[in-house]
């Protein structure tokens, strides 16, 4: 496997093999391919806030996942204040990341192909959820395709402090979608429960909700 230069790396799309191109810079990618509008950072926290920042200048990025734990309380704050100012949707840090069942995966969610096929991730179900925890993410899909007609999207958005995203601003999103059901698994602390429990109120919500808060 190279670990320099530009080189092409194989992977499998349903039953076909197909070649993924792999660039040394993000400017390289992005200039040759101006309509790639996720980034995925799987840099660690020493590099990860300055590799993040990059992408948020290039205005093609709309999503940005960040995988790395132990991020500086501090850089997370101001990734959040640049993803605002940009419209970008940021996942993470601390994120196992998110999949779309029949679209798309960021990340390490829903792990390998046998536990995708085993958990039906490879075609839409009904119900969206978020979790807070991404080895919890992966139980809620077994859960949920054994209980229902699968997963319509899932997000970790990952058990930091100060989070890119919040449950409201997923659960909204689903509001306008085609989920039937929304599943929310928290942990202790925090106080966004609590705001998903004003929109269900106000009426911004009123797709079913399932809720579940574990920790001690």
């Amino acid at each position: 496997f190279p670990f320099s230069g530009n080189h092409y790396v194989k992977f499998y799309w349903g039953t076909e093999e197909i070649l993924m191109p792999v660039y040394t810079t993000t400017k390289e990618a992005v200039a040759k391919h101006p309509n790639v509008s996720v980034f995925i950072n799987f840099a660690s926290f020493r590099s990860v806030y300055e590799t993040s920042t990059e992408a948020m200048s290039y205005p093609s990025i709309k999503t940005l996942g960040i995988i790395a734990e132990g991020v500086p309380e501090q850089q997370t704050r101001e990734l959040i204040k640049t993803a605002e100012a940009k419209g970008v949707g940021m996942v993470g840090p601390a994120t196992v990341g998110g999949i779309k069942p029949g679209c798309l995966r960021i990340g390490n969610t829903g792990g390998m192909l046998d536990n995708i096929v085993m958990s039906r991730l490879y075609r839409p179900g009904s119900v969206a959820y978020v979790s807070k925890s991404g080895g919890m993410s992966n139980e809620l899909n077994n859960i949920v395709c054994r209980n229902s007609d699968g997963v319509y999207e899932g997000v970790a958005i990952g058990g930091d402090r100060y989070p890119g995203s919040r449950f409201l601003d997923h659960f909204l999103r689903y509001q306008d979608s085609d989920a039937k059901m929304l599943l929310l698994l928290g942990e202790v602390g925090g106080c966004d429960e609590y705001d998903l429990i004003d929109a269900v109120k106000s009426g911004r919500i009123t797709k079913p909700i399932v809720a579940w808060c574990v920790g001690t």
